[in-house]
């Protein structure tokens, strides 16, 4: 299958009164057509500025791209001037935000705001434009779109909005669609309803959706391919089943341990030590190894490739060395696992 975007050494920096903070250093990725992938890491690890730096959506200053490339169908949008990539943003690439209502315009009626795109992008006349609306708010779940589509935003409520804010970055029919955060501002049954709604809407529209979370509980519903990050680099990359049943990188075992299973067992969940660092000054050698319980001594020093589990799966990891010791994920890490496999059981998971 081909690769519809290709990240490749990408290094995002912001220009500071402490100095330069160095966000992403190295990113490299491929998504393809009808894939989803999902970005996971702490906050500040770097997903928010990788994805944003696709869009490029990044200020500047104080931000700025200090190199790599960014191809979507064989062309560079890192090299593109702003006047270009607003002729691709919308049509081609799409970000549905975490906050709905910071991403609607509270003044304008929700019908507008999707029409916008359609009559720029599709160049369609407003009354074809207003048609396409009712239907994308059909598509997306709003009960009663034809009635609802000259209200304004405060007239819906969070998960309602959030399926408007989905309707506008579907109006093109995008190549790439970026989510960032999308459900973490909605309950637990509004959050559910919206994944479900991406799943399908990828399903009828065939677009690649890169997905960026925290909650590794909602990687396991929607992602194909997962990428851990940790201090603005990819860590580990591999599909679902090989991150949540092999994972191979001690920050992937502690983002496991700190995560509930609906097999928990009244067991306390295991807390990864310490913080991230500070990107003003990264550490020499492997970023995690201060917060490492099994970093051995070449952590300290040198910063560890990414080696090869499977044609799938990559870890950048020492432990992974021929002539490293041979360590196993934690107890608590293995029980996580087994009950990620009692779940999806459960749930009649079909991947």
């Amino acid at each position: 299958m081909d690769n519809i975007l290709e990240v490749k050494d990408l290094h995002v920096s912001f220009d500071t009164y402490g100095g330069e903070v160095k966000a992403v250093r190295g990113v490299s990725f491929d998504l393809k057509k009808g894939e989803t992938l999902a970005i996971v890491g702490e906050s500040g690890s770097g997903k928010s500025v990788t994805t944003r730096a696709i869009a490029r959506l990044i200020p500047s200053p104080p931000g700025r791209i200090k190199e790599g490339e960014i191809l979507l169908d064989g062309k560079d949008l890192a090299k593109l001037k702003e006047k270009q990539m607003q002729q691709i943003r919308g049509k081609e690439i799409s970000t549905i935000f975490q906050d709905p209502m910071t991403s609607l315009n509270p003044t304008m009626k929700i019908g507008a705001q999707i029409m916008e795109g359609l009559i720029k992008h599709q160049k369609m006349s407003r009354s074809k434009a207003k048609e396409r609306t009712i239907e994308l708010l059909d598509l997306v779940g709003l009960p009663n779109a034809k009635d609802r589509v000259d209200q304004y935003p405060h007239q819906f409520s969070g998960g309602q909005r959030q399926r408007v804010v989905i309707a506008i970055a579907l109006a093109c029919n995008p190549k790439v669609l970026i989510a960032d955060e999308p459900t973490t501002a909605l309950d637990v049954t509004i959050q559910a309803q919206i994944l479900e709604l991406m799943k399908d809407i990828q399903k009828k529209t065939d677009s690649s959706i890169i997905f960026i979370t925290h909650d590794l509980g909602v990687v396991a519903n929607v992602a194909d391919r997962v990428a851990v990050m940790y201090a603005g680099k990819i860590v580990e990359i591999g599909t679902v089943d090989e991150i949540f049943y092999n994972p191979k990188h001690p920050y992937t075992w502690g983002l496991l341990g700190s995560m509930p299973t609906l097999d928990n067992d009244e067991e306390s969940l295991v807390a990864i030590p310490g913080s991230p660092p500070d990107m003003l000054n990264p550490p020499k050698g492997d970023a995690f190894a201060p917060r490492n319980e099994y970093a051995l001594e070449i952590d300290n020093e040198m910063e560890p490739p990414m080696f090869k589990v499977s044609d799938t799966h990559y870890a950048a990891t020492w432990l992974l060395h021929e002539n490293a010791p041979k360590m196993e994920p934690p107890a608590a890490v293995k029980r996580r696992m087994k009950g990620f496999a009692a779940s999806s059981d459960k749930k009649g998971d079909k991947r």
